[in-house]
């Protein structure tokens, strides 16, 4: 809100300065002024629109216009003298006067808009509402006269101060009529531009260029302004031929500006233009443009596969039913496809291992930008840039980016780092289109809507990360040198939750004396899978193989699982289809009321306590993996109908009815949200105005005074509902049934997390 009143102000300050140099209406009055602007309008139609407007009348309604203006640049408050003017007849005018033959007429109708956009909320709402005054604004700016164009685009800014202005210059097609007159004039503006630094960092630096570039400049920060107040379904409004062009037109611009926000003698001076842009209002703008934009490159998921884990088509079916989640296991170079295939070779080719440090740091320093994490449970991308907006295009940030996982106590500072004593994480590998395709492919694989990347470099004899075990499965590659890893079974057969906090049981596991361990070597070009929950060390000895100094470089593939994909997520979408089709599977006297709806919250909490009991339903679901058949006699498909099958039969045992009320009452009396696990459950009905209203609230409203408070004999009624709906639910329940809804909520979540990938590398500057 501050910053948009001093972005008013400004223009405001603008406006003022312009009209000092106009000559006022003598001392006539605001009504005075409106009636001869009318007359002279009338006059100016009378005369037709093919030839050029009538002198004395064109004289008089730029006189006019003047006048108008004088009343809204009154310094201390412009309202007051405003509320003077008939709006109406002033309005009515406007969009005349905006189309005027005359150049003069039309622009000063052009900063009458700006200003009176300016004055209050209220007129610009007004503004905003005028769809004949937008039309005819929009049309100036397709003029072929630059002045024209530019008051057009200045009024555009100002009525853009406000939401409402925003969202209905978008409604008549401004963005798209922007994009294309920058087009037009961009080539010459690129060169020119600098940035001049803000006190609170370079990425709410403003770009600045010479003052003959105020059109394009101008244009650009209308386009930035409308682009980030989007929402996809406006997006999608402008064409894709477009939309894509501009967006390239913003990376050539970003590329030259991005290296020079590491270089202050470049940003140190303001040339004679400041824009209202920021490096992060451009960097927003170029992530949502990106959207629409394929930024990855392709792998085959057969060459993926091939390249991990091996030739046969067997080798990955031994891989699922042998080790997945289970055991870890060390997959060899010779046993896996031929150089020429492997998924890595782009990355490796452009690592020279005597000078990989160099390489690394400075491609990663000075061509990427840091990456704010995304919440695992964000499904709009939008609302990620809302919370994100001022720390996109942030150069790499210390200990988020890029970490020395050195034993040694004091900070370092990451353009300090020492590669022959300290171990370098570079998280989110997503710098490089290459890793990035492999991360696409390994989640189809696996059936998740994400994988991570790290990088790992150590030197030699040391050891990075101490002894611990990780919430997610792992594949590391090893890329350059070797690492010996001590690898033991977790003591607790339950696998850690994605984000699960460490304590108890689990977090126990690290300092423990560890079961008998597992040593493996991992030499260059070997993979070794770890499940989540093993505990695992790794570090580099004295030994030092040809070409690699010591040094060890590995790849870390993160494959998170997260809650919806697991067994029991899946179990909760089985009930929440099930629950959809009332009709077909409960009789009418359950579906209404209390003890139906109290019914299906006290089996969700119920099937979130087998949960944290049994290790079954906390294994990773593989239905929406790229390799699952619905054929019943496919591998993957029998395993999981048989897993089905039998996590039914232990809720459809399960007599937990007075103890899965009771943990409500306690999770409610601590004030805590029993339901907490399953929210994202609540993605099925957004946008979704046909959805069942009683179904809409029923994970979300808990009534607990109505339900821990009954009577001895009411509890036994709602016990016998509870037996009846889980009977009835196990009884008529399919695999089949649930698997368009499974996969409905993995391309939610995929689509966020393709966006959020696009985005960011959109904003690195090419590395590969």
């Amino acid at each position: 809100m501050e910053e948009t009143q001093q972005r008013k102000r400004k223009r405001r300050r603008r406006r003022d300065s312009e009209l000092s140099r106009s000559a006022p209406l003598g001392s006539a009055d605001a009504d005075t002024a409106l009636c001869l602007l009318l007359a002279s309008v009338s006059k100016i139609n009378a005369g037709g629109r093919g030839g050029s407007d009538p002198l004395p009348s064109s004289s008089l309604v730029k006189r006019c216009l003047r006048k108008v203006l004088s009343f809204l640049s009154k310094s201390d408050d412009p309202v007051p003298s405003f509320r003077k003017i008939p709006l109406a007849a002033l309005f009515s005018v406007l969009p005349v006067l905006l189309k005027s033959n005359s150049l003069d007429i039309a622009c000063l109708s052009a900063k009458v808009v700006g200003m009176a956009s300016l004055c209050s909320f209220d007129m610009n709402q007004r503004i905003a509402s005028d769809a004949e005054i937008l039309e005819s604004l929009v049309s100036g700016l397709r003029s072929s006269n630059r002045r024209v164009k530019l008051s057009a685009c200045r009024a555009v800014l100002d009525l853009s101060t406000s939401l409402v202005g925003r969202q209905s210059l978008l409604e008549h097609s401004a963005l798209e009529t922007l994009m294309v007159c920058y087009r037009q004039v961009a080539k010459c503006f690129v060169d020119s531009v600098a940035l001049f630094p803000a006190d609170n960092g370079f990425a709410r630096s403003h770009i600045t260029a010479a003052k003959e570039y105020e059109l394009p400049v101008s244009l650009l920060d209308a386009v930035i302004v409308l682009v980030n107040s989007c929402n996809i379904k406006q997006f999608e409004r402008v064409p894709s031929e477009l939309s894509e062009s501009f967006f390239f037109l913003l990376k050539e611009l970003w590329t030259k500006l991005h290296p020079r926000m590491y270089n202050s003698t470049v940003c140190s001076q303001q040339k004679d233009l400041l824009s209202n842009m920021r490096v992060n209002d451009l960097a927003e703008s170029i992530f949502r443009l990106s959207i629409r934009v394929q930024c990855t490159t392709f792998l085959p998921i057969d060459q993926i596969r091939r390249s991990i884990f091996g030739l046969p088509q067997s080798s990955f079916e031994d891989f699922i039913e042998g080790y997945w989640e289970v055991s870890p296991f060390l997959i060899s170079r010779t046993s896996r496809a031929v150089d020429e295939e492997n998924i890595l070779n782009s990355f490796l080719n452009r690592i020279n291992p005597k000078d990989v440090v160099h390489l690394l740091l400075s491609s990663v320093l000075h061509c990427a930008v840091s990456c704010p994490p995304i919440a695992s449970d964000e499904l709009d991308i939008f609302n990620f840039l809302k919370k994100e907006r001022d720390s996109l295009g942030m150069p790499i940030i210390y200990q988020q980016d890029i970490r020395s996982l050195s034993s040694c106590t004091q900070s370092l500072h990451v353009l300090s780092f020492d590669i022959y004593s300290d171990v370098m994480k570079l998280t989110k590998m997503f710098h490089f289109k290459s890793i990035a395709a492999i991360t696409e492919g390994l989640a189809s694989l696996f059936g998740q809507p994400s994988v991570g990347a790290n990088l790992y470099l150590t030197p030699r004899n040391s050891q990075g990360l101490a002894r611990h075990y990780d919430d997610h499965c792992v594949l590391v590659c090893q890329l350059m040198g070797m690492k010996q890893w001590t690898i033991s079974s977790p003591r607790n057969k339950l696998l850690p939750r994605l984000y699960e906090s460490l304590d108890g049981s689990q977090g126990s596991n690290v300092d423990a004396v560890p079961n008998a361990c597992t040593q493996i070597l991992l030499k260059e070009g070997d993979i070794l899978y770890i499940p989540r929950g093993y505990v695992h060390e790794a570090h580099t000895t004295n030994d030092v193989q040809k070409d690699s100094a010591g040094l060890s470089l590995h790849l870390t593939l993160a494959i998170e699982v997260e809650a919806p994909f697991e067994w029991e997520g899946f179990i909760h979408i089985a009930l929440h289809h099930w629950s959809q089709n009332l009709k077909q599977h409960v009789s009418s006297d359950l579906m209404t009321g209390t003890p139906y709806t109290a019914c299906i919250r006290l089996l969700h909490f119920m099937i979130m306590l087998l949960g944290d009991a049994d290790p079954m339903f906390r294994k990773a679901c593989l239905v929406n993996s790229i390799c699952f058949s619905r054929d019943t006699n496919h591998w993957l498909y029998k395993s999981h109908v048989a897993i089905f099958r039998d996590l039914i039969d232990k809720i459809n045992e399960s007599s937990k009815f007075m103890e899965t009320l009771q943990s409500m009452e306690r999770s409610i009396q601590k004030e805590e949200d029993p339901f907490r696990r399953i929210r994202w459950l609540e993605s099925f009905n957004l946008k979704d105005e046909e959805a069942d209203e009683r179904y809409e609230y029923y994970v979300c409203d808990v009534d607990a005074e109505h339900l821990f408070g009954l009577h001895p004999e009411e509890k036994e009624t709602l016990e016998a509902a509870f037996l009846t709906v889980k009977s009835e639910f196990c009884k008529q329940v399919l695999l089949e049934d649930v698997l368009p809804m499974y996969r409905l909520l993995l391309e939610k979540y995929r689509i966020v997390r393709k966006q959020y990938l696009n985005g960011m590398l959109s904003l690195h500057r090419d590395l590969d």
